[in-house]
């Protein structure tokens, strides 16, 4: 017997020839969700009307399964785009979406997609105002992959650069980390825990903006921690700036039972991607104000190292026990797929 959804409408290769099958998914599904006045203009680009300093930025997301725990690939992909532009410093304000399909994609599958970027761009304060969607022959593709490009306007006081970083700044974390990769990966090998691992998703512009407000001026840096986790983001500063990181391990929180995914699949969660966790490296005369503005909002930060002179370019972790250990790059694809 066939399964029944089979029986359900498909994207097919007509739905990205520019005809009436195209104009029918647009109007259907794509606009019929994500109308906005700007959006509303249907031209091959967007008109907008922005003042000051800008951010831009883009990302593609090929994440599999598409459909997990906590999230989906359309949340995703405007998460992760608002998110990059709010580690600039920057104000989200519009995003650009496209879309590749393989044929054979189910209609339901897609607008539940749709649904889900509206609801994340409304959530982040962000308009979708221009995109464009292909359709790809069946088994050229892996059922839709998304590309987002992001316009911000940057926060008066911002000054995130690598080069501001200075010995004695505080390393701060705003959430447990390794979340995300977890939940992909349980989903991937059918893992079942006491309670389900959910991806972290989540946009931060408005977290980074309120800290820009009140502290600015002693931010020094911000990155989110997404493929290759907390490690990659640290090993970036370290080999950029030429400065040393010593980490707390005791400090570095990380949730149970993602813990134990982690010693289950035999991964570190140092290096396990991420979607709502970012490092800001301040000035340590802020560091508790810092923590205080998270912790207000939701957070759940931890001071987890400091800036050094010595050793340079290399990331040490000391254990609560006063044992020292050096944190290697990653090397490799740790979680292919995971965003």
């Amino acid at each position: 017997m066939p399964n029944k959804s089979d029986n359900k409408e498909k994207i097919n290769l007509h739905h990205g020839s520019g005809g009436e099958h195209t104009t029918k998914l647009l109007n259907e599904v794509i606009f019929k969700h994500l109308n906005n006045p700007i959006l509303n203009v249907r031209h091959d680009g967007a008109f907008l009307d922005i003042q000051g300093k800008l951010a831009f930025s883009t990302d593609s997301y090929v994440i599999h399964p598409i459909f997990f725990k906590g999230g989906n690939i359309g949340e995703l992909a405007v998460n992760g785009t608002v998110n990059d532009l709010s580690m600039c410093g920057a104000i989200p304000k519009y995003l650009s979406l496209a879309f590749i399909i393989e044929e054979g994609f189910g209609i339901e599958e897609f607008t539940e997609i749709i649904k889900s970027i509206r609801a994340t761009a409304d959530k982040a304060g962000v308009f979708i105002v221009t995109g464009d969607t292909k359709v790809v022959e069946k088994g050229k593709g892996d059922k839709i992959y998304i590309n987002t490009s992001g316009v911000g306007v940057l926060h008066e006081k911002a000054n995130i650069k690598i080069s501001r970083i200075l010995t004695g700044d505080s390393i701060i974390v705003n959430m447990p980390i390794a979340s995300h990769g977890m939940a992909i990966m349980s989903e991937r090998e059918g893992l079942q825990f006491e309670s389900e691992i959910l991806s972290d998703t989540n946009n931060l512009n408005f977290i980074v903006e309120k800290l820009m407000d009140t502290c600015g001026d002693d931010i020094h840096f911000l990155r989110d921690a997404t493929r290759g986790g907390l490690a990659s983001v640290l090993h970036e500063i370290t080999t950029e700036s030429n400065l040393g990181i010593l980490l707390e391990d005791e400090k570095i929180l990380v949730d149970t039972q993602v813990k134990s995914a982690c010693e289950i699949l035999g991964l570190d969660p140092l290096y396990v991607a991420n979607e709502g966790v970012f490092a800001c490296i301040v000035s340590k005369s802020v560091e508790n104000e810092i923590m205080e503005i998270l912790k207000s909002l939701g957070q759940n930060p931890s001071i987890i190292g400091k800036i050094t002179d010595d050793p340079k370019a290399k990331i040490i972790l000391e254990s609560a026990f006063g044992g020292k250990r050096v944190v290697s790059p990653l090397i490799g694809e740790q979680l292919p797929r995971i965003c």
